[in-house]
């Protein structure tokens, strides 16, 4: 009877991995940023292991050798040094670490999600001719809203994409911050308020994969996944056919009652999408009257408004605070809003500005070069840098907000 112990043990543990129902997402990726990233994890793992397995190989093996019963292992209490086990103890590690340090500086490089794509696939190269399919991407509690503003179309919790097309996702989150993932195409890239983010990925199969929210945000966190469908062309082109068919319209009323937290929602289409209306989320803006964050940092950046903007302020109905539930008043007032100053041109005119990086072209992998590389440039255009919000700047005034 004790004889079978081992092997129930052995079953045992079995079962408890199939229980798990783990899938390999990472390490079976199928799209290139995904495959690159999960090379450089096993890279990087293999390198580490050079370390590691001999360590603990050793460490059974010294335990084993010098055990209380051996007499037989030689005792030298009074020996202090080798040089020849010192420089192995310290040159190989130190190799491992020069190793790792160029590897991971060369792959996080090539690897980061505002560099748009330089290939299809490892053995495809990209066209430059093809246009990348440009994804809006709002992190509402507890779902995702997908605008695709080349095709006038939007949907909630479902992602159509063509394969062996780039994709550029811009991000941006309505209230808390979130995480946007997708394990199979790319990796993991915050989506913040108030602020926008970048992602380049691709497909290189079709199928449907899950995509998740990987930051906790609230109560519905649990339910706030989508599925990623890859087809192809043909197929992509029939569902913008199908949701251009539909008779719901993406307005500004209509994306406020879509903002209110709801767990669990089932994915819907939009017909058509109002315009501009992903760079009001951006600029916290959407309800109707309010300023908007670059136009605030405008008039900041002139001297502010005086005495005037001290009374430039309505009753806010349509609080975070109150439709979560939970109003809470600022120093001891109704929430209130600040009234915009532009006029309805001249506000068209800040929004409608293109992100410069829609027309960027790809990158050549290398020579990589340190500061040097281009870095990516911010949505409205202007200076190299990752500022969020720009304006169009008067003539004197500073260029970056």
């Amino acid at each position: 009877m004790p004889k079978l112990r081992l092997p129930k043990l052995f079953a045992a543990l079995a079962a408890v991995l199939f229980l798990s129902a783990c899938k390999a997402e990472v390490l079976a990726p199928t799209g290139d940023i995904a495959a690159q990233k999960r090379d450089l994890l096993l890279i990087s793992t293999g390198l580490m292991l050079i370390i590691i397995i001999p360590v603990m190989v050793m460490i059974c093996w010294f335990a084993w050798r010098y055990r209380a019963s051996n007499t037989a292992a030689v005792y030298k209490p009074n020996w202090s040094h080798s040089t020849k086990l010192e420089l192995m103890i310290w040159a190989i590690p130190l190799l491992i670490i020069v190793c790792l340090g160029a590897l991971t500086w060369v792959g996080t490089h090539l690897l980061d999600p505002y560099r748009p794509l330089a290939r299809i696939s490892e053995d495809r190269p990209l066209d430059p001719q093809q246009e990348p399919l440009q994804v809006e991407v709002v992190a509402l509690d507890w779902k995702w809203l997908f605008i695709y503003p080349q095709y006038g179309v939007a949907a909630v919790n479902q992602l159509p994409v063509p394969v062996d097309r780039p994709i550029q996702f811009t991000l941006t989150s309505s209230s808390v911050m979130n995480a946007f993932y997708i394990p199979h195409m790319a990796g993991m890239i915050y989506a913040m308020p108030g602020m926008q983010t970048t992602l380049h990925g691709v497909f290189n199969q079709e199928g449907t994969f899950q995509g998740l929210a990987s930051h906790y945000s609230g109560a519905g966190f649990s339910g706030m996944r989508f599925k990623a469908v890859a087809t192809d062309a043909e197929g992509f082109d029939a569902w913008v056919a199908e949701a251009r068919a539909g008779n719901r319209a993406l307005d500004r009323a209509a994306y406020l009652e879509l903002e209110r937290p709801s767990e669990n929602v089932k994915p819907e289409t939009f017909a058509s999408v109002e315009p501009l209306l992903f760079a009001r989320v951006v600029n916290m803006c959407v309800e109707e009257g309010k300023i908007c964050m670059a136009e605030m940092m405008m008039l900041d950046a002139q001297g502010g408004t005086g005495l005037a903007g001290t009374v430039n302020m309505s009753a806010l109905i349509y609080d975070k605070y109150e439709r979560r539930g939970t109003r809470e008043p600022v120093f001891g007032w109704e929430p209130f809003k600040v009234l915009g100053f532009c006029s309805t041109e001249e506000l068209e005119q800040m929004l409608a500005a293109k992100p410069a990086s829609a027309n960027a072209t790809a990158v050549v992998s290398g020579p990589l070069r340190g500061h040097g590389m281009p870095q990516p440039v911010e949505p409205f255009g202007g200076q190299p840098d990752r500022y969020i919000t720009l304006v169009q700047p008067s003539s004197g005034s500073a260029p970056q907000l």
